[in-house]
């Protein structure tokens, strides 16, 4: 067999030979077409995602009062109303929550407690110096949870009130499968953000990339192969700047002008970076107001962050020099996949506390069978219910889930003064 083929084996098993880039194509090809099959089944007719209603008990509890307020507002006709089931159970969708939100959120205003209007619906207020917080979710070892990090994080915040824009910038796009998307067959040309960032005239407003999800308060930016020609391109429009042709901005601007353009509509961006230290990661970290590194607590995931760390510090230096901002609200490390009873997880844990102190969160993103198995039907653990699962498996996964990302939403408060 030559170099750049591949032993492929035919319907009638006999062995054939082709070019290794075929082979690929074809195994590509015949993956995408199972996925898409895969999907039909699991979200019929429309092959699209939809969003489970959720108790009184999860509503009140996601709003902040008690069952029995909730049910008080039912009675007296206050708020949205909640569909009733099987013996009176109370049901609402996200978008009740939210209704319900910006009608306590009004009451206590009108009682002038902005405080406490805030507890309900928490939305920045850019004529108060507010500003938008970008969030940049970032490794380039693979296996480290970012993306289930990225969109737990993203998910819980539009839970509880905010308004969340997405990013997908890995051109692998799991996090865009997970709203939904199969990227080769949902996205045509020019629907990702390199839409936004690229160099040329075909560059469109990042209004007209950004979709809805069925996450009310979450919309979302895909991400497919496409966004690969940034890299691509970026070291020939450096080239005609230096020659005095390009006069747009620079790489490392690019991101934050094209979020600029849609700051408005959003408290909080979470960027989903891509597994290598490129153009890409550089333009979304210089975009950014904070930034989560995550981490796996095993000693080869150490290592490996150590160099990113290095790496990124002296890239970043040079983005600096040039004129790029840095100034992050704050940088957290935050442990992913973590096993509590794993002794060697724990005394790495423990060694990065003592290296970095509050910049390691104090809760860790647990390893759990209730995410890995939502993750199986493209969901996550906010989206799947608790009859799914064992309770004390549920309750543990979404307990650590909401630990942690509690801690990183009292960070952003704390960002705009709350």
């Amino acid at each position: 067999m030559t170099r750049g083929q591949a032993n492929s084996t035919s319907a009638s098993g006999a062995d054939t030979r082709l070019p290794a880039d075929q082979t690929i194509a074809a195994d590509a090809q015949a993956l995408s077409e199972q996925l898409k099959a895969m999907r039909e089944r699991l979200f019929p007719p429309a092959a699209s995602k939809t969003l489970r209603a959720f108790s009184s008990g999860e509503a009140a509890k996601l709003i902040g009062v008690s069952d029995g307020y909730l049910r008080q507002l039912s009675l007296a006709g206050e708020g949205p109303q909640p569909e009733t089931g099987a013996g009176g159970r109370r049901f609402y969708s996200l978008a009740d929550i939210h209704a319900l939100r910006s009608y306590l959120s009004e009451q206590a205003l009108s009682k002038g407690n902005l405080a406490k209007a805030r507890s309900y619906l928490p939305r920045r207020d850019g004529a108060r110096g507010e500003h938008l917080q970008v969030i940049s979710v970032t490794n380039f070892k693979g296996g480290s949870g970012k993306t289930t990090s990225a969109v737990h994080l993203a998910q819980y915040l539009a839970l509880t009130g905010h308004r969340v824009l997405a990013v997908d910038l890995d051109p692998q796009a799991s996090l865009s499968a997970l709203f939904g998307y199969q990227p080769e067959l949902d996205l045509t040309g020019n629907d990702t953000l390199y839409g936004a960032i690229r160099y040329d005239e075909a560059a469109r407003p990042l209004s007209e990339i950004i979709r809805r999800t069925y996450f009310p308060g979450l919309d979302l930016v895909p991400g497919n192969i496409e966004l690969q020609e940034f890299e691509h391109e970026t070291p020939q429009a450096l080239a005609r700047r230096q020659n005095g042709v390009d006069s747009g901005p620079v790489f490392f601007a690019r991101i934050q002008a094209a979020l600029a353009q849609v700051e408005e509509h959003y408290d909080v961006v979470v960027i989903d970076c891509p597994p290598q230290l490129g153009y890409l990661t550089l333009s979304a970290l210089c975009a950014s107001s904070s930034v989560l590194v995550t981490v796996h607590p095993q000693m080869l995931d150490v290592a490996s962050m150590n160099q990113f760390l290095f790496m990124t510090s002296d890239l970043l230096a040079v983005v600096r020099e040039a004129g790029g901002t840095l100034n992050f609200d704050f940088l957290r490390y935050l442990v992913t996949r973590y096993e509590p009873n794993d002794g060697p997880q724990a005394q790495i844990v423990g060694f990065m506390r003592s290296l970095f102190g509050e910049r390691v969160l104090t809760s860790p993103m647990l390893k759990s069978t209730a995410v890995s198995d939502a993750g199986l039907t493209k969901q996550t653990l906010y989206e799947v219910g608790r009859e799914n699962f064992t309770r004390a498996t549920y309750d543990r996964a979404l307990e650590a889930m909401n630990a942690v990302n509690g801690e990183i939403e009292t960070l952003i408060h704390a960002s705009w003064g709350w």
